[in-house]
């Protein structure tokens, strides 16, 4: 896997106003953008489709549903760049639901997290729309030493081997990986 940081925006009025600065940094060559889509990913996409409009980026018209990549200019002196919207490119939802879809099916544990926080009482603490991340947690919390969700990957408490961690690891191999090598 090729070297990269990541740098968490806290959102994504932060990310969307990070855009311009990162792709223009001196030297950049790749820009990788991560972000949930939540209820409505075409409504997702199009904020980033402005506002990368603004530093003169185009994305396709439509989220490709394996990754977008736009190979960078030295011309004009633009970075590789690279969108992946959570969970899969394709449905609506986030960070959570891609690592549900990485606990292992056989797991014992999961249906009872999802049982425990369907039997939480109204009013509930977390709205409807944070169930998936609620019951995530839930299953973590049962794990030898409570873990958060990327030790769980490294613990291997997490299939690696699920489709849609294999194209985010491919995705990432592609944008990561300087062409000229």
């Amino acid at each position: 896997m090729p070297d990269f940081n990541i740098e968490v925006k806290g959102g994504l009025y932060n990310l969307l106003s990070a855009i311009p600065v990162e792709v223009k940094a001196p030297g950049r060559k790749t820009v990788g953008i991560m972000v949930d889509a939540n209820d409505d990913q075409q409504a997702r996409w199009q904020a980033l489709a402005d506002r990368l409009g603004k530093v003169d980026v185009a994305l396709p018209g439509d989220l490709a549903p394996s990754w977008t990549i736009i190979e960078g200019s030295h011309e004009v002196n633009r970075p590789r760049i690279g969108v992946w919207l959570m969970p899969d490119n394709v449905s609506p939802g986030e960070l959570e639901d891609f690592i549900a879809g990485m606990i292992p099916q056989d797991d014992p544990v999961w249906p009872l997290s999802c049982e425990y926080i369907d039997g939480i009482p109204e009013p509930r603490k977390f709205s409807e729309k944070k169930v998936r991340r609620a019951e995530v947690h839930a299953w973590l919390a049962t794990r030898r030493e409570p873990r958060r969700m990327g030790e769980a990957i490294r613990t291997q408490d997490l299939d690696v081997g699920e489709d849609t961690c294999r194209r985010l690891v491919e995705w990432l191999r592609q944008l990561f990986t300087d062409p000229g090598s």
